[in-house]
């Protein structure tokens, strides 16, 4: 199918699924992925490959990034504990037992423990599409999760991978050495390329030289990881984690304007395309089966999402209890969160694009020249996996979330408050000495003092909650005035 064809095609896809999942209330990652099996059924587009490396190298930097640059560091380091765990023990303990899982089933060890590599990681992407509705502390830990497990899964994956060409050899010291050349030699990129990025951004003042900059940070990063066998997902997460702290201070408001129009309408065009190529992929993966081996495969697909949801069941609950009996500090009290809420988390474990590049990764021959054990059968119970617990967990989510009753989060709007007016305040007083500093004439301080007052009584109304405060009506008649007169303006220079 040519190029602009398939352009087409994905981009009419992305624009009815997102329709029709906001039209129907259904969560439009799992509208896309039935949108591209039916997509797969059209004979030119059915001829369609997915190469991983589209994946790995085109669509999952720039996912990766945004996601890092709106993730809370705050968040990440209050539940550094849980997100370590869950990042790495987790995805090894289910790389195990999928493993295992797919070893009872028929497959050789080395195509089994690919198959848990594989799936084992959940999808950053999905996470951001699905689970919004949480709170933020659940979001931030699932996201932080999904963002650093990658580096864990795609190490085991080089191992089975490796182990059953005949290029591995099983030892202890060799697998710490990939781990830690797969965390260190990450982190390691990801630090360099946001240091580079920092000093371009300060001398460039252009907006969309600045911006080309933030637009190749991810793909740099994740390549020069890649080269030196690093991880690249961490390269890309441990570059925008730093980017997004230092960019208030580093980055002009016009620049960031720019960026905030452009990343919003790239990652969800990408994000959609992407979830609509998971479809697609499905029906390549199902028409290189034989009837046989699709029975086995659509039961190991059964089989295999059982175990992730019961091993992630497993951890989230045990692991809290090993948490309280070792840790008794009061802080660590604080940080504990309810049943209802951890059973909203193992709900929330999607599977996405990572799970699906590291299968179409898995080579066609092993070192002999002898085809790799069960290839297509790894392709395709990873490919339903994902439409499983996307489709599956997704449509269940918002009812665990309504049978949870998690207490509404209002941190953020809080928090936001409370930024507004410790600066709206701050303002008022330095006011005096700017306007002297400056020379500013009398009429126009007061006039400045009056409407920064104002906008401060606003501020504290809206926190206090008083809908029919007088400063609040205040507001909303100005506002709506305001942006009448803007209309009316506009109208006149269309009528010139």
């Amino acid at each position: 199918m040519l190029g602009l064809e398939l352009v087409v095609v994905l981009g009419a896809a992305v624009l009815l699924g997102n329709a029709l999942g906001q039209r129907f209330g259904v969560a439009p990652p799992v509208v896309l992925l039935i949108v591209g099996a039916l997509i797969g059924l059209v004979p030119a587009v059915r001829q369609t490959q997915l190469p991983p490396e589209v994946v790995l190298l085109l669509f999952l930097p720039v996912l990766l990034y945004w996601e890092s640059l709106t993730t809370s560091m705050r968040e990440i380091r209050s539940n550094l504990r849980g997100i370590v765990l869950l990042s790495t023990v987790l995805v090894i303990l289910t790389a195990w037992a999928v493993a295992a899982a797919g070893h009872a089933l028929g497959l050789p060890w080395g195509p089994a423990w690919v198959l848990g590599a594989a799936v084992a990681p959940t999808d950053a992407t999905a996470v951001g599409a699905l689970a919004g509705s949480l709170p933020r502390r659940e979001v931030t830990v699932l996201r932080a999760e999904s963002l650093v497990n990658d580096g864990t899964a795609l190490v085991i994956y080089g191992l089975a991978v490796g182990i059953t060409v005949g290029e591995e050899h099983l030892t202890l010291a060799h697998v710490g050495a990939l781990f830690l050349l797969a965390y260190g030699g990450g982190a390691a990129v990801g630090v360099g390329v946001a240091w580079v990025n920092m000093n371009l951004r300060r001398r460039l003042a252009d907006p969309l030289l600045g911006n080309l900059v933030m637009i190749l940070a991810p793909f740099t990063a994740y390549l020069i990881a890649e080269l030196i066998h690093a991880s690249g997902v961490l390269a890309v997460v441990v570059s925008g984690l730093i980017m997004a702290q230092v960019a208030p201070s580093l980055i002009r408001a016009e620049h960031r304007r720019q960026a905030l129009a452009f990343w919003p309408l790239a990652t969800f065009i990408i994000n959609g395309a992407l979830f609509v190529l998971v479809g697609v992929e499905l029906q390549y993966a199902f028409r290189h089966l034989s009837r046989a081996d699709l029975r086995d495969a659509l039961i190991a697909v059964g089989v295999v999402s059982l175990v992730l949801v019961l091993v992630r069941f497993a951890f989230l609950f045990s692991s809290a209890y090993l948490i309280r009996l070792i840790d008794r500090r009061p802080q660590q009290r604080l940080r504990r969160i309810s049943h209802r809420a951890r059973t909203v988390s193992g709900f929330a474990g999607f599977r996405g694009a990572v799970s699906l590049a590291v299968a179409l990764s898995v080579p066609e021959t092993v070192d002999s020249g002898a085809p790799f054990p069960d290839r297509a059968f790894i392709v395709f119970v990873t490919s339903g996996v994902i439409v499983v617990t996307l489709v599956v967990q997704g449509l269940l989510l918002p009812g665990v979330v309504r049978w949870a009753r998690l207490p509404r989060d209002t941190s953020v709007d809080e928090e936001q408050i409370l930024a507004e007016t410790t600066a709206t305040e701050e303002a008022v007083k330095s006011l005096p000495e700017l306007a002297a500093e400056l020379g500013t004439a009398p009429k126009v301080t007061e006039w400045l003092r009056r409407e920064y007052e104002a906008h401060l009584a606003t501020v504290r109304a809206e926190g206090a909650g008083t809908d029919e405060d007088p400063a609040l009506l205040h507001d909303r008649h100005y506002t709506d005035l305001r942006l009448a007169l803007v209309a009316h303006k506009r109208a006149t220079v269309v009528r010139a």
